[in-house]
């Protein structure tokens, strides 16, 4: 099992963050560490772009949003978790409901069976308009790693909770229906060279993209959002 082990630094805010600058017309450029810039071709681009929109979630907040921000998370997660009650509410109320920033998560499930049901429930829970209603009775349910409060049982009883009745619900949990997406994810993220959750990618309205490693606090998302509503 992979730990998601650079979830830890949650004090070092500025050691978990990284900068690629994207230029629609001229290729892709990133700024390393040391401050020197390097472009790769458009399809390259392209494949960076699509591996942060496929296989996601719905948005929350506004399309027109002028920032996007992609989360990678386990539903196990101890600190995807941790990132959920600290910060997310903070980013919905100063950046979502205001319209500045739109939000999108997309599955890495690296602790166990029970990340892979919760994932898919998640998109199951869609179905019925309830992505993100479900997305947080999860966290608000969280109970550990691999300690079964993500049981098929407990799933189900979220579902209700939101109103999707038990027959919609375990339709779609048995018939598998968005396996693929969350496989996707899975490999969308091991393409990126992701091995920890969370991770974070915000896009700017120029489309240059800063990578977060790790349930930074809330100072470090705000002072990314400002710079990039500045541009």
């Amino acid at each position: 099992m992979k730990i998601h082990g650079p979830s830890i630094g949650i004090g070092a805010a500025i050691a978990g963050i990284t900068v690629f600058a994207i230029f629609m017309m001229a290729g892709t450029g990133y700024v390393n560490s040391d401050n020197t810039t390097k472009t790769q071709s458009n399809d390259n681009e392209k494949f960076q772009m699509n591996l942060l929109s496929d296989n996601t979630s719905p948005i929350l907040g506004s399309k027109d949003a002028p920032i996007t921000m992609v989360e990678f998370g386990d539903y196990q997660c101890f600190y995807c978790n941790q990132f959920y009650h600290a910060t997310e509410s903070d980013i919905v109320k100063n950046y979502v409901n205001t319209g500045k920033v739109k939000l999108v998560f997309k599955d890495l499930t690296i602790i166990g069976q029970d990340s892979i049901n919760a994932a898919h429930a998640a998109h199951c829970a869609q179905e019925k308009g309830k992505f993100w209603e479900y997305h947080d009775m999860l966290y608000n349910n969280w109970a550990g790693e691999n300690t079964g409060w993500a049981s098929s049982k407990n799933l189900l009883a979220f579902a209700t909770q939101v109103n999707i009745t038990e027959s919609d619900f375990n339709a779609c949990m048995s018939d598998a229906r968005y396996i693929s997406i969350v496989k996707g994810s899975v490999s969308d993220a091991h393409t990126l060279g992701l091995t920890g959750t969370p991770d974070f990618f915000i896009i700017g309205p120029d489309n240059s993209i800063t990578k977060i490693v790790g349930a930074q606090p809330y100072e470090a998302f705000d002072e990314i959002f400002k710079s990039k509503l500045k541009t």
